[in-house]
């Protein structure tokens, strides 16, 4: 993070941040591509100064996200993972239509228990049927099973990258103190801002494809003219 650093006073480092709005620009550009042809990001920031803004950022820009603890396997096991996520609607189901009251109080409450831990697990990523087409990360330290998965199978990463950690782990590494609230919020408003014109160009596009593939109305044929009867000469008189 040298190169990134613009000072150190009293053992405190101060962040470039010429370098670091450089960085950002690169990694809006880089999202914005990403979600302007379809792509999803996943928004990952587990600690707790974090989990408030990054739970809003993702559903204004109707991302998805995880604030709690991230599970082993999330992506590199994601059949199991999409196997809870299964769990989770039907338990919902249950509850919406009534059937649960066909157990018994206890077996409800076990059921219940159950359903609040996968929504507090899985509720952010809930409609992730596939792997994302990207990843965001505040604080790379503490997410390092996330950028591990990631970096395996191969998902770029846009992360706020602090003094404390290596900006080589991610592809698009932002330098910011990811400690700091209000410098996390402005990051990711501005993270936000672009993602959601970019979706909403991608949606835009989407609708008018349909009537651009539609073929052309087939010519009117019209029926063939009735030749009309010959007329027969008027008879000569002598």
């Amino acid at each position: 993070m040298k190169q990134f650093i613009f000072d150190a006073r009293n053992g405190i480092h101060i962040i470039d941040l010429s370098k670091t709005i450089t960085q950002l620009e690169a990694a809006v550009d880089f999202l914005t591509l990403t979600v302007r042809k379809g792509g999803k990001v996943l928004f990952v920031g587990t600690k707790k100064q974090a989990q408030q803004c990054v739970t809003e950022t993702a559903k204004e820009c109707g991302q998805f996200y995880v604030t709690e603890r991230w599970l082993g396997g999330t992506m590199t096991n994601f059949n199991t993972i999409k196997t809870s996520i299964k769990r989770l609607k039907e338990i919902e189901k249950m509850e919406a239509d009534g059937s649960i009251n066909n157990y018994v109080k206890q077996e409800q409450a076990v059921i219940r228990r159950e359903v609040a831990r996968l929504h507090k697990y899985f509720d952010g990523i809930r409609l992730m049927d596939k792997h994302p087409a990207a990843m965001f990360v505040v604080d790379i330290k503490r997410e390092h099973n996330a950028v591990a998965e990631a970096r395996k199978l191969k998902i770029p990463i846009v992360a706020l990258v602090d003094t404390n950690c290596d900006p080589d782990l991610v592809d698009y590494p932002i330098a910011a103190n990811d400690d700091a609230i209000r410098s996390v919020r402005t990051i990711m408003a501005t993270i936000s801002q672009a993602i959601t014109q970019a979706n909403a160009e991608f949606e835009s596009k989407r609708s008018r494809r349909p009537d651009a593939e539609q073929p052309a109305p087939a010519a009117e044929v019209l029926p063939a003219p009735v030749p009309e009867a010959p007329v027969a000469p008027a008879p000569v008189t002598a």
